[in-house]
């Protein structure tokens, strides 16, 4: 029997979310959509062809239709709706961040551990690309022996003129963070944040970058570029004992046109990650089925919040931070 999916929030994360859906993910059916916009919800409804439009996000949630819950609302409205999913006991998957402050990611974890059953997936869908999949394999199996570096580069070319240099870290930089934690299988114990000057194309924000050391003391470094030009640009090389392992460009083919060759860059997160997201929501619907959680958990949008704070920390003030640690619940273990 499908599992019978309800979506909150019809814009351009949600809108991708039901088209992958509508694609067919066996299992799996759009049943209901909510969205602050009506009319972009009744939209999205006529697309799917098998939801119905719900007034409300919380009608949404307790409706007997509707067994899991997709959240691509705006963030401020995430924890609210994640706990209300728990309080429902049903299973939900929501957008990163899980929560827009650490307490509200914590509530979050308080609340699925009272309930005693894990039921959150948080969507950072890096963890499905193959690619990164690739270089946690290589660090498990000590392919290369052990890592000692891993360098990041993150430059979106499509970033609205209200985003700033603080959610440049908070907003786009969370992805490295947790990645490069589930890569190395280990938390951050201090960050440095050194800013670039301003681009004269976007002067409210500044390039960033951040210097992440793990417990073991393994080094990351995070570059990102909210203003790239030439396209939407995710690279990331580990450096260990015994070589390097790099993310191929994304593109299928190499291209000789008009002097250039080389590689298309892709436009947006979206075309870069498409097989990553449609893998996360297989492998969600798959979770559900088998009771087996997949993909971040909670406590992995706890983690990811709280590295962000301290990183805000260190722009803010121009040190180095000590990252407090903080011991994983039992029930969040793999």
């Amino acid at each position: 029997m499908d599992i019978k999916i309800g979506l909150i929030g019809c814009g351009v994360m949600g809108a991708d979310h039901a088209a992958i859906l509508h694609a067919g993910v066996a299992g799996a059916r759009l049943v209901a959509v909510q969205d602050a916009d009506r009319a972009r919800a009744e939209a999205l409804a006529a697309l799917s062809g098998t939801a119905v439009v719900i007034g409300n996000a919380t009608d949404l949630i307790a409706h007997t239709d509707v067994d899991a819950v997709l959240i691509a609302a705006p963030d401020p409205t995430h924890a609210p709706l994640v706990l209300a999913c728990l309080a429902a006991g049903k299973p939900v998957l929501c957008e990163k961040p899980l929560a827009d402050t650490a307490q509200g990611c914590r509530d979050v974890v308080e609340a699925e551990i009272a309930g005693g059953k894990r039921l959150v997936q948080v969507g950072f869908m890096r963890r499905f690309d193959p690619g990164y999949r690739a270089l946690r394999q290589c660090v498990a199996t000590e392919r290369l022996g052990a890592p000692l570096m891993l360098h990041c580069i993150h430059r979106n070319k499509i970033a609205p003129d209200y985003i700033t240099s603080d959610q440049v870290i908070a907003n786009s930089g969370v992805h490295e963070m947790d990645i490069a934690r589930h890569l190395l299988g280990e938390v951050f114990a201090a960050v440095t944040v050194i800013s670039a000057c301003p681009s004269r194309l976007m002067p409210n924000r500044q390039p960033q970058l951040l210097i992440l050391e793990s417990a073991s003391g393994v080094v990351v470094s995070v570059e990102i570029t909210p203003d790239a030009q030439y396209g939407y640009d995710v690279q990331g090389e580990l450096v260990c004992e015994g070589g390097t392992i790099s993310l191929a460009p994304a593109p299928p083919v190499a291209l000789r046109h008009a002097g250039m060759d080389g590689f298309t860059v892709e436009a947006d997160w979206r075309q870069r990650f498409a097989e990553a997201y449609r893998a996360q929501m297989v492998e969600w619907i798959g979770s559900i089925q088998t009771g087996h959680p997949a993909g971040a958990s909670a406590w992995d949008g706890y983690m990811a919040s709280r590295t962000a704070v301290s990183a805000l920390e260190a722009w803010r003030t121009g040190q180095r931070v000590v990252i407090s640690t903080e011991v994983r619940p039992d029930f969040y273990a793999p």
